[in-house]
C-alpha cells in the first residue's frame, strides 16, 4: 500500500505487502522488502536496499516510570544514496544514516542518532538515543551502544559490547553522559565502558576489560577494572 503523497524515484521495487505512509521520498533504484513499512516523512536517497519486516521511521513512545520522556516527533529519518539495511530491523525517526552505511539484521537505532558515511551496524546491535555515530565505524553483532554517547572516525567496536550513560542506575537527578571513543580506538569483544569515560585516540581495549576511567591515546587497557599496559 502506497499513500497518493509519496514520491517514487525509477526502477523502484516494492516487496508484497510493504506499507508507505504519507509525505515519503523514495530515490531511483530503491529495493524495499516483503511487508517493510515506511513511517511517515521519511526520505530515502537513491541505490537503498531494505531487507524484511522492517520498519523506518518509526515514532517514540514511553510510559510514566521513564526518567527521561522522549520527544514525541522529532525530524524525518534520512537515509542515504547507498546504505543497506537490513530485516527485522527499526530505525526511529530524527536520525539520518550517510551515504553506504550498512545496518545488519534485527538491529535498533533510535531517534536522535547520526552514523556516518560507510560505516556498520551490526547484526542485532542497539543504538540508544542522543548519539553520534562518525565515519567507517564498526559496531559488531550484539553491541549495546548507549544514549548520550560519540563514536569518532574508524572506531573499532568488537561483538557483545557494553557502555553505560548512567553512573547512579536509575535514580535521574543528574546529567546522564555516554563514554566518549575517539577516533581510531578499538574495543575488544564484551568489553564494558562505564559512563563519562573517554578513549583516547587509537587506544585499544582489551577483551572483556571494564574501563572505568579514562583511557590515553595509543595505550592499551586490559582487565577489570580496566588498567594500562606498561
Amino acid at each position: 500500500m502506497i499513500h497518493e503523497t509519496v514520491k517514487v524515484g525509477k526502477n523502484v521495487v516494492l516487496g508484497e505487502g510493504a506499507v508507505i505512509e504519507e509525505n515519503v521520498a523514495i530515490g531511483d533504484n530503491v529495493t524495499i522488502g516483503h511487508h517493510a513499512i515506511i513511517k511517515k516523512d521519511t526520505q530515502i536517497g537513491s541505490g537503498v536496499m531494505i531487507g524484511d519486516l522492517t520498519v523506518l521511521g518509526k515514532g517514540t513512545s514511553s510510559n510514566k516510570k521513564m526518567a527521561r520522556q522522549p520527544k514525541k516527533a522529532g525530524g524525518p529519518l534520512v537515509i542515504e544514496d547507498g546504505a543497506v539495511i537490513g530485516s527485522n530491523v527499526v530505525i526511529y525517526r530524527d536520525v539520518c544514516l550517510g551515504k553506504g552505511v550498512f545496518v545488519g539484521d534485527m538491529a535498533s537505532i533510535r531517534e536522535n542518532v547520526t552514523v556516518g558515511e560507510e560505516s556498520i551496524i551490526g547484526r542485532s546491535a542497539m543504538v540508544e538515543n542522543n548519539t553520534k555515530i562518525g565515519c567507517r565505524v564498526t559496531v559488531q553483532t550484539g553491541c549495546y551502544i548507549t544514549a548520550d554517547m560519540e563514536i569518532e572516525d574508524e572506531v573499532f567496536i568488537g561483538p557483545c559490547c557494553s557502555t553505560s550513560n548512567d553512573k547512579y542506575m536509575g535514580m535521574g537527578n543528574y546529567q546522564y553522559k555516554g563514554p566518549t571513543i575517539k577516533r581510531g580506538a578499538k574495543i575488544g569483544n564484551n568489553a564494558t565502558l562505564l559512563p563519562s569515560v573517554v578513549i583516547g585516540e587509537h587506544a585499544v581495549i582489551g577483551a572483556g576489560a571494564v574501563i572505568t576511567r579514562d583511557i590515553p591515546a595509543g595505550k592499551t587497557a586490559y582487565g577489570n577494572p580496566g588498567r594500562v599496559m606498561k
